[in-house]
């Protein structure tokens, strides 16, 4: 039992490391847009261990990716979002990942996490107007439903032939 643990508390830490060079390194940012792959890590965690997992790799992530490597301010409703994101993540592709469940998981987290919600905390943080913005980001928003919905799925493909249990 506590080896399985023990595996598990190092492989969050492993996604959690992912998490944070591929949001900070490997991604297109701008003020008000990002496009990247940081979602990976938090959606295998999703699938291996659920909700709460998730949410702590994708809020780890994103508080010691803002503290180690600023990009801008440090705002904590980005942090919420994020282990929201990860809660939403866990608690639709935790035991069956199928087309509608992966469609509602990424609907869910783009248009009401990514596209409300970032960009209500991006118009406080910057004082910027809600509505101009929202739709400058509606772009990203398209974007990242079609890119999550295929590497979640062809991701959620590749855990399942490797067998789960390998990994966790």
């Amino acid at each position: 039992m506590k080896k399985q643990k023990l595996s598990m508390l190092v492989t969050l830490g492993m996604l959690v490391a992912i998490e944070i060079v591929l949001s900070r390194f490997c991604s297109i940012s701008a003020w008000n847009i990002k496009i990247g792959f940081s979602f990976v890590p938090v959606a295998v965690a999703a699938v291996l261990y659920g909700a709460a997992p998730a949410a702590t790799v994708a809020a780890l992530g994103d508080f010691l990716g803002a503290i180690l490597f600023p990009i801008g301010p440090y705002f904590p409703g980005f942090t919420l979002t994020a282990a929201l994101t990860g809660t939403v993540l866990g608690l639709f592709l935790h035991k069956r990942q199928t087309v509608g469940r992966i469609g509602g998981a990424v609907a869910v987290n783009q248009l009401v996490l990514g596209l409300l919600l970032n960009t209500l905390w991006i118009s406080i943080l910057y004082g910027a107007p809600y509505g101009p913005l929202f739709l400058t980001r509606i772009v990203q928003t398209v974007v990242l439903i079609s890119v999550q919905f295929v590497v979640i799925g062809v991701m959620t493909k590749v855990l399942g032939r490797c067998g789960k249990q390998a990994v966790a």
